[in-house]
């Protein structure tokens, strides 16, 4: 897990944020594919790149938190 703390933490968070909400209306692209996942709708090479696209920084933020707070929690 070396690389995911070599990845800077504020701009991740950044990132994370602005491709996990965008597009702000009507409803951001990540809430809207993973609603297609759970529908089973999501079949098209676009749609699924979408999904990668906005929930790939969005994952990263979450390992990179649980990381920070499992290093916190075990180093004192």
């Amino acid at each position: 897990m070396d690389w995911l703390d070599k990845i800077p933490t504020v701009p991740l968070v950044i990132v994370a944020v602005f491709l996990g909400l965008a597009p702000f209306v009507p409803e951001p692209h990540l809430w809207e594919k993973l609603k297609m996942l759970r529908a089973g709708d999501l079949v098209r090479p676009l749609d699924i790149f979408d999904l990668l696209l906005h929930g790939v920084p969005v994952l990263l933020m979450l390992m990179k938190m649980g990381r920070l707070a499992w290093l916190q929690f075990f180093s004192s």
